[in-house]
């Protein structure tokens, strides 16, 4: 890797010289592109910009979606899919019908009886994976995506 300082410059710029656009450099890019990002949620009356390496987890109540950090719990205005598209899908999993987890802040995973998955977060939360999304989960896992 190669990089270059030039003078004169305003702002940084990357670019991505490559033999093919396969599904590695195109997870490249959007890392690239997602490096910094952030998203907003409400808590207490004020609105506060969350990075996207500190959310453990987002969860569907109510028709409410939230936010979950290790200190804060706060709602966003986004629907579950509307996260799930934008997301990076090797960082970011949806593991039920209400819960997108953060692959990067899974401390320890343990199977239960009725084939789904507890997964245990950074925070300290458990979160269930249930068992139709549990074979996508364990080949995330076993790739090793997201670290």
């Amino acid at each position: 890797m190669r990089v270059y300082i030039t003078e004169g410059n305003k702002e940084t710029a990357v670019e991505i010289h490559c033999v093919t656009a396969d599904d590695k450099t195109r997870r490249l890019q959007k890392y690239i592109e997602a490096y910094g990002s952030a998203l907003s949620g409400r808590a207490d009356g004020e609105t506060r910009i969350v990075p996207l390496n500190e959310i453990l987890y987002f969860e569907s109540v109510d028709g409410r979606t939230f936010i979950y950090t290790r200190d804060n719990v706060l709602e966003t205005g986004k629907k579950l899919y509307e996260l799930e598209e934008m997301l990076d899908p090797a960082d970011f999993y949806r593991c039920g019908k209400s819960c997108i987890i953060n692959i990067n802040a899974v401390e320890r995973i343990r199977p239960e009886i009725s084939r789904n998955i507890t997964a245990f977060m950074k925070g300290g939360d458990a979160i269930t994976i249930s068992r139709r999304y549990v074979s996508g989960f364990k080949a995330i896992i076993e790739r090793g995506a997201g670290k």
